[in-house]
């Protein structure tokens, strides 16, 4: 079952546990549905491709793989590592940073 997911398309994050521990990028896609995050330059793969006619030659091709929201720690405009809450400003919900309070 998929949780309440506070990051976002474009936020800037940092992974907080695993071996990819202390590195930050920038969230490409959300995945919902496993509660993962592809974050640009954070747990890079490499595939292995069969030839093909698109690419006759195949070769190793690196990407990014899914990493799950729990590792992430979205980033305040001073690059410390923060929560998110929810506020009311008028008639729209706005996120905010819990350290800062400032609206993302």
């Amino acid at each position: 079952m998929a949780t309440k997911i506070k990051i976002k398309k474009g936020d800037t994050v940092r992974v907080i546990t695993g071996s990819q521990k202390g590195k930050e990028g920038a969230v490409l896609r959300i995945l919902p549905q496993e509660n993962k995050a592809i974050v640009e330059g954070i747990n890079v793969v490499k595939k292995h491709n069969k030839p093909n006619a698109q690419n006759p030659q195949g070769g190793i091709t690196e990407k990014e793989a899914p990493i799950h929201i729990s590792n992430l720690s979205l980033l305040t405009a001073d690059g410390k590592t923060t929560r998110v809450g929810y506020r009311n400003e008028g008639e729209t919900k706005v996120r905010v940073a819990k350290k800062t309070d400032e609206v993302i």
